[in-house]
């Protein structure tokens, strides 16, 4: 995907994406409302942010990922290519340069929203289509195992209009992935090296124009998504688009007080006003300051649960 052409594009998926506000967090409608938790609920828990390059998760949900990691989870982020043939919206470079660059903002990056560890995979940029991907879904498990996840952030694989290889692949390989983890006859091998048995339960999908049944208020991360994309400046908004603004407008007499203060303010204050623009739409659409949407996958009691927990009796 052209980088320049990525705010046009999900301004105008979000025209195209039909949801209904839900009446709340706990009711009603065709999607779910998750709002900010108090406290740590969620300690003890494992996510997984997985990206193809290292721009996806800042731009698609990085306010829920840090909202996440505030309420109790522990964060990874595993990104599947080295951007080798990636856009280069900063500054110009080689291919070994762009490897380098997306290396270390990734790091930075994945700091920005409090996550703990990066995992490289080193695929290269736009060929995933031409990998193993039993090698890919085994690579996968053994992460899931390993680090007991919980929740994992990835591309929808059915997702429209993903003309990326990069991204159908690895998003169809994880949900396998997820799955395959949880079976005591898919790598055996891994158990006996003292790993267990570890299916990935929860998956918030996202995608250029997802099927949404979850809208996740990041209102209170906001600034912390600004700054992951900041930090993202070979591929992503944060290529100093803020303050080659501010030049361009200068050479004409002009300026926007939006862009006043430092090169950073400038940074800042360019990629949450037009990057986070669709944002800001959709948590105008479900009263909140700013939203990210996605397809949800999660976990329900089974029938036999369910009747359990409205019959049993204790033993006489």
């Amino acid at each position: 995907m052209e980088r320049r052409n990525f705010l046009n594009m999900i301004t105008a998926g979000l025209a195209v994406t039909q949801v209904k506000p839900a009446q709340s967090q706990t009711t009603g409608g065709n999607v779910f409302l998750e709002k900010p938790a108090a406290g740590k609920p969620h300690t003890g828990k494992v996510l997984a942010a997985i990206q193809p390059h290292s721009d996806d998760i800042p731009i698609y949900c990085g306010g829920t990922v840090a909202k996440l990691v505030e309420e109790g989870y522990t964060g990874y982020l595993i990104r599947a290519t080295n951007d080798d043939m990636g856009d280069d919206v900063g500054e110009p470079g080689t291919i070994g340069e762009n490897v380098l660059r997306n290396e270390r903002e990734t790091r930075a990056m994945a700091r920005a929203l409090g996550i703990s560890k990066v995992f490289d995979l080193n695929y290269n940029n736009h060929r995933m289509s031409g990998i193993s991907q039993p090698e890919l879904q085994l690579r996968l498990i053994f992460l899931f195992r390993l680090l007991k996840v919980d929740t994992i952030f990835c591309y929808d694989p059915w997702g429209h209009d993903e003309e990326n290889p990069d991204h159908y692949v690895l998003a169809q390989c994880v949900e396998a992935a997820c799955w395959m983890a949880g079976r005591e006859h898919d790598y055996p091998e891994h158990m006996a090296a003292g790993l267990q048995t570890h299916a990935v339960k929860e998956k918030y999908y996202y995608a250029r124009r997802p099927e949404v049944n979850r809208v996740v208020d990041i209102s209170g991360t906001v600034d912390k998504k600004v700054e992951a994309n900041r930090m993202n400046r070979a591929k992503g908004p944060g290529g100093g688009h803020g303050t080659k603004l501010r030049k361009e407008l200068a050479a004409k007499g002009q300026r926007l007080p939006l862009l006043d203060g430092d090169e950073v303010a400038a940074e800042r204050a360019y990629i949450k006003e037009f990057m986070l623009d669709r944002n800001r739409q959709l948590g105008q659409q479900y009263g909140v300051g700013y939203a990210e949407a996605f397809h949800y996958i999660g976990t329900r009691p089974s029938r036999v649960d369910e009747y359990i927990r409205k019959n049993a009796v204790p033993l006489r």
